[in-house]
C-alpha cells in the first residue's frame, strides 16, 4: 500500500484536487476527497451529488477539480457513473480508448442513505466497475442541517431539535455499511479522517479492485456537530476510538477490523465535546447516552464475531 509520503509526493506531480475551495475550515471534506484522489496514479472520471463538496468546489468560473468531473443531481451521483462507465466499456471494446480510466462517485449521507440509495444498489447490483465514496457527516448539511438516516441518535438537527419534549433525532443511525455489504460486492471500507493511512489504503484498494467498490467515511462538519474547526480531525478520532465508528473492511466478503483501539472508550467521549448532542447532558436524559453505549457495544460485537 502506498505510505502517506508516497501520496503527499503524487500530490506534488499533479494535483487532482486543488486548494482555493470554499469549504469550511475544520471540514473533512477536502481531507477525505485529497486522500481518495491521491490514492491513483492513474486518470480519473469523477460524479459528484449535489452538496457541500459540490458547491464550495465549483463556483463559476473557478473549480478546485483537476479531473473530469460531473455534477449531478442529489439522488442520482451512482447511475450517473454508471453511465459514464458503460460509456467507457463501449468505447474501449471499439478500439477507440486504451488507456485504463479509474471512476469515482461522491455523495454526502443524505444523497446515499436516504434519496440515492436506489440508485447506489441498482448500480451495484448491475456490476459497474466503480467506487462510491459516501461522505458521512450525519445529515444534510449544505442545505441547512436537517436530519438524515445517517444522523445519531440523541444528535440535535433543524428538523429533529432537541427541545423541552424531545432530546434531539429519536432513531438509532442506518448501518450502511452493512446494507452495502450485503450486496455482496468485490470491496466495501468503512474508513475516518482522523486516521489517513487507513483511508489511503482502503481507497487504493477498492479503486483497483475490479467491479464496485463502497467506501464510507466519517467526515466532521463543524457547523451541524457545532465543534471548534480546529478540533475536528481529534473529534473523529474519538468517533473511532469509543467504537461508535469502528475501522473495518469486507474483502471479497471477508471481514476485517483495520484499527481496534488499545482501549475502548466511553461513548460520552464522542457526543460531549459535540454541542449537537448538548441536551444528552441534561438532567434526565441519562437513560439515553446508556442505550446509545449500548448499541455502540453490541453493534462493536456483532462486528467482531463476523471477522473470521
Amino acid at each position: 500500500m502506498a505510505s502517506l509520503k508516497k501520496l503527499a509526493k503524487r500530490e506534488e506531480k499533479k494535483r487532482k484536487f486543488e486548494s482555493g475551495h470554499s469549504l469550511c475550515s475544520g471540514c473533512g471534506l477536502p481531507i477525505a476527497v485529497r486522500t481518495i484522489l491521491n490514492s491513483t496514479d492513474g486518470p480519473v472520471v469523477a460524479s459528484n451529488a449535489t452538496g457541500c463538496l459540490e458547491v464550495a468546489t465549483s463556483r463559476f468560473p473557478t473549480s478546485a477539480w483537476n479531473i473530469p468531473w460531473i455534477h449531478n443531481a442529489f439522488e442520482n451521483a451512482a447511475a450517473t457513473i454508471s453511465g459514464a462507465e458503460s460509456a467507457y466499456r463501449s468505447m474501449k471494446k471499439k478500439g477507440k480508448i486504451d488507456e485504463d480510466i479509474n471512476f469515482l462517485a461522491f455523495a454526502g449521507d443524505g444523497g446515499t442513505y436516504d434519496i440515492g440509495l436506489q440508485s447506489l444498489s441498482g448500480a451495484l447490483e448491475r456490476g459497474h466497475d466503480f467506487t462510491y465514496v459516501t461522505l458521512d457527516n450525519g445529515a444534510y448539511m449544505n442545505t441547512g442541517i436537517q436530519r438524515s438516516s445517517a444522523t445519531p441518535k440523541g444528535a440535535s438537527t433543524t428538523t429533529a431539535p432537541a427541545g423541552e419534549e424531545k432530546y434531539g433525532k429519536q432513531e438509532k443511525r442506518k448501518n450502511l455499511t452493512e446494507i452495502v455489504a450485503a450486496h455482496e460486492i468485490p470491496y466495501v471500507g468503512q474508513a475516518s479522517i482522523s486516521h489517513l493511512q487507513d483511508l489511503a489504503d482502503k481507497a487504493e484498494k477498492a479503486i483497483h479492485r475490479e467491479g464496485p467498490a463502497f467506501l464510507n467515511v466519517l467526515s466532521t462538519c463543524q457547523l451541524g456537530w457545532r465543534i471548534p474547526p480546529k478540533d475536528a480531525v481529534k473529534v473523529a478520532q474519538k468517533g473511532v476510538d469509543t467504537c461508535f465508528w469502528p475501522l473495518y473492511e469486507v474483502d471479497e466478503g471477508e471481514y476485517n477490523i483495520t484499527y481496534e483501539p488499545k482501549e475502548k472508550l466511553p461513548v460520552e467521549e464522542w457526543l460531549e465535546p459535540q454541542k449537537r448532542f448538548a441536551a444528552l447532558f441534561k438532567t434526565g436524559n441519562e437513560e439515553v447516552i446508556e442505550e446509545i453505549q449500548e448499541d455502540v457495544d453490541k453493534d462493536w460485537e456483532k462486528l467482531q464475531a463476523k471477522v473470521s
